[in-house]
């Protein structure tokens, strides 16, 4: 199995990119459009099972804050289909970091989440 090869790392990193700047710009859609139909997501406070679950839940939402900023994104690929996401995002105003992991899996539709945890530390 190759580890990371660099086109496989290109694809999901351009993925990725596209799904924060959905995210930063709450467009439910486009967000909804990066997960596969039976994605798994646990939120901070929150957790959805297929992506109706989640449009339900997603519609419901304001959008982020203002700034949010990531630090120490990794990526990294396990052959040419399965791709693991972690970072740590922020805001302005708070030292708080949270966390975000995803799966990417390779689909015939194109790479898509099948599983997002999203979690802060601990007061």
């Amino acid at each position: 199995m190759e580890i990371d090869r660099p086109d496989v790392i290109a694809e999901v990193t351009a993925a990725f990119e596209a799904y924060e700047r959905a995210l930063v710009a709450n467009d439910v859609e486009a967000i909804l459009g990066f997960f596969a139909g039976r994605a798994v997501r646990f939120g901070i406070a929150d957790q959805q099972a297929g992506l109706e679950e989640q449009a339900r839940w997603r519609r419901a939402q304001g959008g982020l804050p203002p700034g949010r900023r990531l630090k120490d994104t990794t990526i990294h690929a396990y052959g040419v289909s399965t791709v693991i996401v972690t970072t740590l995002f922020g805001y302005p105003g708070s030292d708080v970091l949270g966390r975000q992991s995803q799966t990417w899996v390779r689909l015939p539709e194109g790479w898509r989440i099948v599983h997002a945890h999203v979690s802060e530390p601990a007061a």
